[in-house]
């Protein structure tokens, strides 16, 4: 497939950084400040839009920004794979401005600015990320990402949140270092290039390269992007709940977590590919090995009685429904696993935006303190059902398209071991949000005029929950758009 030049690409990434750079300048002014993010989170998203088309029609985008040495260049590519992330992150950056807007003022937090900055330039690292042609400009802004997000998680600049984010960088800097540098550097060796392969098939490494070492290459990738949030280097991920809560939501569904997964399914897709896997045996073993992070980290939320808490290990969980469905290595799991980058995306940032709008409103953290709070704030926790209904997989939300396509998926690979895996993930999603809401809306509240007063967050903040609620259960219903993108990635 020949790629089409396009300058747009260039115009997508540069989007957030010159937010950042007039948000900085427009400094203690919270209008303007909040003004300047929504336009560029705008302008990004806009751009992102215009290239679908393109892309629908099968074609591959490209622009080149240095070229280093024959076969190493910083390029950045759209295709459908790309797509799917880029789209889903950059619509729910315009939806994040407004939710921050409001959890941040309503509770007062210092350094507003430096905040914005920050939360612009990790999309300016996302995007970049959706939008890398190749290895190692995917790393580089990959880098990027996690630089940029540590003042976040470092937010309230105390012991607890230095200690997190110190165990936030340490994590993830040392793994791309220690292990996808060093897998960069013998593919170069190996191929004389780090250009992603143009279809998911053939990878780019060649057949006559020894089976050891490139099953050695594909597990330092897999590891090495810890962002991706797999056991046992998941731990930085709960840490990082100190951080504000739209942190959090841009942790978890918007940037971080997705750039480990994106980046991890890019790799097996375009550096090793399906034929590679399939002949090496890699897919059903690394869907096994991450089938451990689902029940384990399932069962670890059970335990959690902060919301905050479940919520992460919930993310950790569902973050290799995505790589087990690639791992699948059939169209119906790989479909499932791409899909549910945006499905997961959506369900989960509404169930942070609720988690930020309860502390905002009532001041509740833990779930145990939260009977009956449901009847005092429906949409807060309306909102939260629905999206608790798409993590368990339930129709018509969001999330039973992602499940519906692993199962088949694990049926065409003909392991019943996934299948059991998969219904056994879903009992256990089921019972760590059921509780939740059930106590919400049923439960008793500590004392009798505990929530007499008590009325929703201010609308800022649920109206954009509102909004990312009722976009899941759109997406349950017609999943047709990211669905199309999914399986032109098989093209």
């Amino acid at each position: 497939m020949e790629a089409t030049p396009d300058i747009r690409l260039l115009l997508a990434v540069l989007a957030p950084l010159t937010g950042a750079g007039l948000v900085m300048a427009a400094g203690k002014r919270p209008n303007l400040r909040e003004a300047c993010s929504f336009i560029a989170a705008s302008v990004m998203f806009g751009v992102t839009v215009s290239l679908i088309p393109d892309i629908r029609a099968g074609k591959q985008l490209v622009f080149t920004l240095f070229q280093l040495l024959p076969g190493l260049s910083i390029t950045l590519r759209a295709d459908a794979l790309s797509m799917i992330f880029a789209v889903s992150a950059s619509f729910l950056w315009i939806i994040t401005v407004f939710y921050s807007a409001g959890y941040m003022r309503g509770l007062h937090e210092h350094a507003q600015t430096r905040f914005s900055v920050c939360f612009a330039l990790a999309l300016f690292g996302a995007i970049g990320c959706a939008f890398s042609d190749n290895l190692l400009t995917l790393y580089l802004f990959y880098e990027i990402v996690s630089i940029t997000t540590y003042p976040l998680v470092a937010h309230h600049q105390d012991e607890e949140g230095y200690e997190s984010g110190k165990k936030y960088l340490v994590y993830l800097t040392s793994t791309a270092k220690g292990l996808v540098l060093p897998a960069m550097v013998l593919i170069y060796v190996l191929t004389g290039s780090l250009d992603f392969a143009h279809n998911v098939r053939s990878g780019i490494l060649p057949p006559t390269a020894s089976h050891g070492i490139v099953t050695a290459l594909y597990i330092c990738c897999i590891l090495g992007f810890a962002k991706n949030g797999i056991m046992p280097l998941h731990n930085w991920l709960p840490s990082a709940m100190v951080a504000p809560t739209p942190v959090s939501a841009l942790l978890h569904a918007v940037a971080v977590v997705k750039v480990g997964v994106f980046s991890t399914v890019r790799v097996m897709l375009y550096v090793f590919g399906v034929d590679t896997m399939n002949a090496l045996n890699l897919g059903l073993p690394t869907a096994y090995f991450v089938s451990i992070t689902i029940l384990v980290a399932s069962a670890v939320a059970l335990s959690k009685d902060d919301l905050k808490a479940r919520l992460a290990y919930s993310t950790v969980s569902q973050l290799s429904y995505v790589i087990l469905g690639v791992a699948l290595l059939t169209p119906a799991g790989i479909e499932g696993g791409l899909v549910h980058i945006a499905n997961h995306a959506f369900s989960k940032i509404t169930l942070f935006f609720c988690a930020g709008a309860i502390y905002v409103a009532a001041h509740k953290k833990k779930i145990s303190e939260m009977g009956g709070l449901g009847r005092a704030m429906p949409f807060t926790f309306g909102a939260f059902a629905i999206a608790s209904l798409s993590m368990i997989g339930a129709p018509p939300v969001a999330g039973f398209v992602s499940k519906w396509y692993l199962l088949l998926g694990a049926l065409d690979a003909g392991s019943i071991g996934i299948l059991v895996v998969l219904l056994a993930s879903t009992v256990l999603n089921a019972a760590y949000f059921a509780p939740i809401v059930y106590h919400a809306f049923f439960g008793k509240p500590s004392r009798p005029d505990a929530h007499h007063h008590q009325r929703e967050a201010h609308p800022a903040m649920v109206i954009p929950l509102s909004i990312t609620a009722a976009i899941s259960v759109i997406i349950g219903f017609y999943p047709d758009f990211f669905m199309r993108l999914a399986k032109a990635v098989l093209r």
